[in-house]
């Protein structure tokens, strides 16, 4: 897979992965709180940093059938939620190209 190079934010609401602390998005980077993944509370993102997509699968959800990607922690490879690649849902289809990730597995990091 070669270097992994990271990128920092700044700010004082820093969201990184609980694991290693690798920084994923500041708090304004959230688009909504109103989600729920597979271990509770999640949040759906515009974009986040430091991390890798898996494969494309189809799965059904809550809201229906949504093609995904797995997206990992690029430091220490932990799956920390997923993106949206196609809704099938035309209510739905606001989420491609979003992320999500999961709650608990996020730490607020101190920029300092």
């Amino acid at each position: 897979m070669g270097i992994v190079y990271k990128k920092y934010l700044h700010g004082e609401k820093i969201l990184g992965c609980n694991a290693c602390k690798t920084h994923f998005a500041t708090h304004d980077h959230i688009i909504s709180r109103q989600f729920h993944g597979q271990f509770g509370r999640a949040y759906l993102f515009s974009n986040v940093i430091n991390v890798y997509t898996g494969e494309a699968e189809d799965r059904n959800m809550r809201t229906g059938l949504h093609t995904v990607q797995d997206i990992h922690c690029a430091e220490c490879a932990t799956v920390v939620g997923w993106k949206y690649l196609v809704a099938y849902e035309q209510t739905e289809q606001y989420k491609e190209g979003r992320f999500i990730l999961e709650r608990t597995l996020l730490h607020y990091v101190s920029s300092a």
